[in-house]
């Protein structure tokens, strides 16, 4: 039986739990918030569709217990109020770090021996905080990092050379905010090498742009939804079906000490692999100086 526990029923969680509900792709969710009324309203409005619903789902809420035997854990709490305004996710920093430790203890005390997969802003840093307080291996904790903001990317270069999205190769590295960028060593579209397509001008405009969009839906919005749920949902079922999915992910990398968003594998048991890319030399002094900045902030907590 696929048992997903989705932690923080905000918009996003709310989002991920609907979307797994009405795929089939879970068996049973059980759904937790601070918010009593909020997760009750969740979880009424999602039983009230079990009628209509082409699947037969279990829910259940506030359920701490229900989670010892969980296959996957999402972390999706915290209030984006903090980064809308400043335009920095680490705005959300000083709260969600409360949470994340907060959070991680409960994990811990269920026996919890699952997958996490943490969306929680900055991801990066709280993923970090996730892993160190419930104790479980590290590959067993990974975030969604920039594979949103990689999809983003996708989405720019393939508008701009009218192109499917998913015609588009390359990844956005780095933290999952402000010093991210897009390695365009790694760029392809259609086999064809994205340097020799764009002018440096143009590079960092969709740089730039790929970052701006995601407060651009926020500040429509009051907050994003969509996208980041479906990027989950995503991670979830290569998970469940052992998919070994190459993607880029909050994952910690040796290298820098520190979770940071990077290609990986995503198999059974979480990140089954980091593949280490051949960047060039400028490429790699912007990923060292994005660890750089989210080991600073973490070493604000010690």
């Amino acid at each position: 039986m696929r048992k997903i526990g989705i932690i923080g029923m905000g918009h996003v969680g709310a989002t991920v739990a609907y979307t797994l509900f009405t795929h089939g792709i879970a068996d049973e969710l059980i759904l937790i918030d601070n918010n009593e009324n909020k997760v009750e309203a969740e979880y009424n409005d999602l039983h009230d569709t079990l009628a209509r619903n082409n699947y037969f789902v279990n829910v259940r809420m506030q359920d701490w217990e229900a989670l010892k035997d969980a296959d996957l854990i999402i972390t999706a709490f915290g209030d984006i109020a903090a980064s809308v305004k400043t335009g920095d996710r680490f705005g959300e920093f000083n709260l969600n770090a409360k949470n994340a430790k907060e959070v991680g203890k409960k994990i811990k005390e269920t026996g919890f021996n699952g997958v996490i997969i943490n969306i929680s802003n900055p991801c990066d840093a709280i993923t970090q905080i996730l892993q160190e307080t419930t104790g479980l291996k590290k590959n067993r904790v990974f975030g969604t990092g920039t594979f949103l903001d990689t999809a983003r990317m996708q989405r720019i270069v393939g508008e701009k050379l009218g192109q499917d999205p998913r015609n588009v190769e390359g990844f956005v590295l780095g933290e999952h905010g402000a010093s991210q960028f897009t390695a365009w060593s790694t760029v392809r579209v259609n086999n064809k090498i994205a340097l020799q397509l764009f002018d440096e001008e143009d590079q960092e405009k969709i740089s730039e742009q790929s970052n701006k969009n995601s407060f651009k839906v926020a500040n429509g919005k009051g907050y994003t939804s969509y996208a980041i749920a479906t990027c989950a949902v995503k991670l979830v079922q290569a998970v469940f079906s052992d998919a070994r999915l190459y993607c880029p992910v909050s994952t910690y990398n040796p290298e820098f000490k520190t979770y940071i968003g990077y290609p990986a594998i995503v198999g059974r048991d979480g990140i089954e692999e980091v593949i280490e890319l051949k960047l060039t030399a400028e490429e790699h002094q912007k990923l060292e100086a994005s660890a750089d900045k989210i080991k600073e902030h973490l070493e604000q907590l010690k």
